[in-house]
């Protein structure tokens, strides 16, 4: 799918005019809600305790980052496995117990965030160049697309309806068509399964107007008290803490992708130690108060891909949304009803922008893959991050100290891929140089993306 030229993009979406901001920040809210409200519905957590933490978590990160990152947080799915360890079938006394694993591995993130804030991100992002962060990115891509796949498939023909109104708006729109691609998607497709009678809005017809989207008993405050079970909190708490470090692996690729994407080095300005802390913060609250864990979104970089509009206020106005949302229980009823062949046929597109960006991570660096090191390195990558995501196992698992630990198959590849790069010999000439004095400077951009690093850092 051809994007537009560079000179293109928007990064001051005032220039557009509010109507327009506001419209851009509507189809940013659609296109994470599928991913977002799919998480509690797996695991028995309030939808409408998730909209409003997506949204406050989103706000949250970018006063962290400075706003200048057009990140959007939503449910992370790296903790599924987490929650059904200690909830395995959503009990609502048991929830609020992975509620607190969920938080204590938050503040993983703090702890790396400020290892990132000591010794600098040149001297951390030499492990990461973009022969391995480009695999990454296409894998996320690819991980995802098996979900996307999975709904398609309960209604091809709306899914494809879905599909075929974005390529359109995308390719041969005009003005707003052209950029608000996801958003015409998301209503066509909805509307044609209203009209085959394959949407049940009896739940919409139930629910309220206006309601709270957060209940005491859900939060982890409401543990503390006479029956406080301290040894199923220490068990939440470690086993669930671990998975912390892949998503953290998956942050420094979502930042990769959200960089190139946008032309710009978020990784050097703000900085990683910053979007891992609103990061970090962002997931702690939202658990605390009963909704999944927050991570950035992978939907709303592909949207990004596909408008170049990258104006952070965008998002902004899209978290604005979700808030007001959350607290009206006949609209989140009606994000519920989305069939999933809604959801799959915008996702389907989203999650190969997302590929797609990894495959112009290694093009435009013009990683060599003629050097065997290079070869062998993406190739384990894929490899491992596709074979065991899609294994019967899902992740491998191993035991420390009597607890059972999951990587998943992206943490795996990640962590190859990163020890390859460090043993292998024949680093790409210069990629170890330059981390003299100049090297704490934050205003020095890395060498992650080649477009990205000729391009000036966004004004502070």
């Amino acid at each position: 799918m051809g994007a537009p030229d560079a000179d293109d993009a928007v990064y001051d979406g005032r220039t557009l005019g509010a109507p327009k901001m506001t419209i851009f920040g509507v189809q940013h809210m659609f296109a994470m809600f599928g991913a977002t409200i799919l998480v509690p519905t797996l695991t028995g957590l309030s939808v409408s305790a998730t909209l409003l933490f997506a949204g406050l978590g989103t706000l949250l990160f970018h006063f962290i980052s400075k706003g200048k990152v057009p990140a959007f947080l939503g449910s992370s799915f790296a903790f599924i496995a987490g929650y059904a360890a200690i909830a395995p079938n959503g009990e609502a006394h048991l929830l609020p117990y992975a509620c607190l694993g969920v938080a204590c591995a938050g503040l993983l993130y703090l702890v790396i965030s400020a290892l990132f804030k000591v010794f600098g991100p040149r001297r951390i992002m030499r492990f990461f160049p973009p022969v391995v962060t480009g695999p990454i990115v296409i894998c996320i891509g690819l991980i995802l697309a098996s979900s996307a796949i999975a709904n398609c498939e309960t209604n091809w023909p709306v899914a494809l309806v879905a599909i075929i109104i974005i390529v359109i708006s995308n390719i041969w729109g005009r003005g707003m068509i052209r950029i608000i691609p996801i958003l015409l998607g998301v209503i066509g497709s909805y509307l044609a399964a209203a009209f085959a009678g394959a949407v049940d809005f009896t739940p919409v017809a139930d629910a309220a107007w206006i309601g709270l989207p957060v209940l005491w008993d859900n939060t982890v405050f409401s543990l503390f008290g006479a029956d406080f079970d301290a040894g199923l909190a220490i068990t939440a708490i470690i086993t669930i803490m671990p998975l912390a470090f892949a998503t953290i692996i998956e942050h420094i690729g979502d930042m990769s992708a959200i960089s190139s994407t946008c032309n710009r080095n978020y990784i050097a300005e703000p900085g990683l130690h910053r979007t891992l802390l609103g990061d970090g913060l962002a997931t702690i609250v939202a658990s605390l108060f009963g909704a999944p864990a927050n991570t950035t979104y992978g939907e709303n970089t592909g949207v990004l891909a596909l408008t170049r509009v990258f104006d952070p206020r965008v998002v902004r106005i899209a978290a604005c949304f979700a808030i007001l949302f959350s607290f009206c229980p006949k609209f989140a009823a009606v994000i519920s009803c989305m069939p999933a062949c809604v959801i799959g046929g915008v996702s389907l597109v989203l999650y190969g922008m997302i590929s797609a960006v990894g495959i112009r991570n290694l093009v435009e660096n013009h990683v060599d893959f003629m050097m065997s090191r290079n070869v062998l390195i993406t190739a384990l990558i894929l490899v491992l991050s596709l074979g065991i995501a899609y294994s019967a196992a899902g992740a491998i698992t191993f035991e420390v100290g009597g607890v059972t630990v999951a990587l998943s198959g992206l943490a795996v590849g990640s962590i190859v891929g990163i020890a390859l790069n460090i043993i292998l010999p024949g680093k790409e000439e210069g990629w170890d140089g330059g981390l003299a004095a100049e090297a704490e400077a934050d205003d020095v951009p890395l060498p992650l993306e080649a477009e990205v690093t000729n391009l000036p850092i966004a004004e502070r």
